[in-house]
């Protein structure tokens, strides 16, 4: 019998669900979202939760096991509890997340279903050691840069959550006059500086695509993100002697060339030989590992 996990992914912009089998692999026709974003509160992430938990235990196969709900979000979290304090939801914070995937994928199965919490950037980081970027490193920083930019650490094989499930949370490190990473390399922040500039876009997209177009402006938030996020990153691999970082999410996606951006700052930001050995490397699951992080809560 094959064994499935419920995936559940809660992010500043949208919520996404899908089955995800234990060797990795997203069901077919188990997948979809939900809107989110600042002004979603907790009975819409209530219902949201429902409606894309129904959809992928939908897909589940009749002779499958499902071995459980794994939950990443954007934080901070609270395990202790199953409640996440989202940056990018400020309605939502004590939003019982835990709680209402349990309730759901219970209700759908006609059982207990358990559930666990954990930070987003710590689900993608076991995901990318499992079968993506960070494959077999002894110590490796996963990272997503998007509506908000968190992280998540793994050492020997082993997912590292911190005393409360928090650790990695890069984007809330302070930089550039006190703001902290996210307030400056996220994409809705690259795209606000950039209108400071005199760019008349609006989005990450446009940025991308002005940037490739020649505006110089476009191009300067695009290196500016990236050198904050490098700068950063030099610290990280400073304190906890990093051998690879994996970079995602949508903003990461934003040049060509933007981990060999982030790459160059790093190196020339890290205080030692060791810290600027790290290499910065594109994420190798895509859009789905987030999911298959989450999935991996339970599954590994």
């Amino acid at each position: 019998m094959t064994r499935y996990a419920l995936a559940v992914d809660v992010g500043g912009t949208k919520m996404e669900a899908a089955l995800v089998g234990e060797d990795g692999r997203l069901v077919e026709g188990s997948r979809s979202r939900q809107a989110t974003g600042r002004e979603a509160t907790l009975d819409s992430l209530d219902a949201s939760v429902v409606a894309i938990v129904e959809h992928a235990l939908a897909a589940l196969p009749a002779d499958a096991e499902l071995v459980g709900a794994g939950v990443g979000s954007a934080g901070p979290i609270d395990r202790t509890v199953g409640a996440i304090m989202p940056v990018n939801m400020p309605l939502a914070r004590g939003f019982r997340l835990e709680d209402s995937v349990r309730a759901a994928a219970s209700t759908v199965l006609g059982r207990d279903v358990r559930t666990l919490l954990g930070h987003d950037g710590g689900a993608l980081a076991l995901a990318e050691s499992w079968l993506g970027a960070t494959q077999g490193a002894g110590a490796s920083l996963s990272i997503v840069v998007s509506t908000g930019v968190g992280g998540g650490f793994v050492a020997n094989g082993a997912y590292i959550p911190g005393a409360t499930g928090n650790a990695g949370h890069l984007g809330q490190v302070r930089r550039e006059g006190g703001l902290t990473l996210e307030e400056i390399a996220s994409g809705p922040a690259s795209a606000a500086w950039a209108q400071t500039q005199g760019w008349s876009g609006a989005t990450g997209e446009d940025l991308a695509r002005d940037a490739a177009a020649g505006d110089t402006v476009a191009r300067a938030a695009i290196e500016r993100s990236a050198r904050e996020v490098g700068g950063a990153l030099a610290d990280a691999a400073t304190l906890v002697d990093l051998d690879v970082v994996a970079i995602g999410g949508g903003f990461s996606r934003v040049s060509e060339d933007y981990i060999d951006l982030v790459q160059t700052a790093l190196t020339a930001s890290a205080a030692h030989e060791y810290s600027r050995r790290a290499r910065v490397v594109r994420s190798g699951l895509g859009d789905e590992g987030p999911l298959i992080g989450a999935a991996a809560l339970v599954l590994r």
